[in-house]
């Protein structure tokens, strides 16, 4: 990553992302390469929510809007995550992927214009240092969920708190 910007990078994480979903309409029998593709943007969407949002918040405050409306398009894209793992299990998904796909052409564009755009301004050297290394090899833990679904399941002690 030593040539490229964070927002270089990271809207290069979205082409691959969509070119892994998209080759699923091409090839729905290729099931391995969407679940790649969805694993890829589980990633990316848990980089965004714990890495860098609450960075460029820190940052920027002014940024909290624009913040949210990534939440919120976070949540309705893993619910369309959750549906094409059930319909890809059966066989079926084509027109979750074309959803999903139309739900992503429209959060990225926002996201690159609007995030990404400030992301290489406001990180200072210790974030862009945790951020590069997530970048390079980091994972989420496993049974992470968005934030805002995860604010919708039972026992989530978000719910009792406020």
């Amino acid at each position: 990553m030593e040539s490229m910007s964070f927002a270089e990078a990271l809207e290069r994480e979205h082409q691959e992302i969509d070119t892994g979903i998209a080759a699923f309409s091409t090839a729905p029998g290729d099931r391995p390469t969407l679940i790649q593709a969805i694993h890829a943007l589980r990633r990316h969407i848990y980089l965004e929510e714990d890495l860098l949002f609450p960075l460029l918040h820190q940052a920027e405050p002014g940024l909290a809007a624009a913040v949210f409306v990534m939440l919120r398009d976070h949540a309705q894209i893993w619910g369309t995550l959750d549906a094409l793992e059930r319909a890809v299990d059966t066989g079926t998904g084509l027109a979750l992927q074309k959803r999903l796909t139309g739900q992503l052409l429209h959060h990225n564009l926002k996201e690159e214009k609007v995030i990404y755009s400030r992301v290489d301004d406001l990180l200072d050297p210790a974030a862009a240092g945790r951020l590069q290394a997530f970048l390079a090899s980091g994972d989420m833990p496993g049974g992470w969920v968005c934030m805002m679904k995860a604010r919708h399941l039972p026992g989530n002690p978000v719910l009792t708190t406020g």
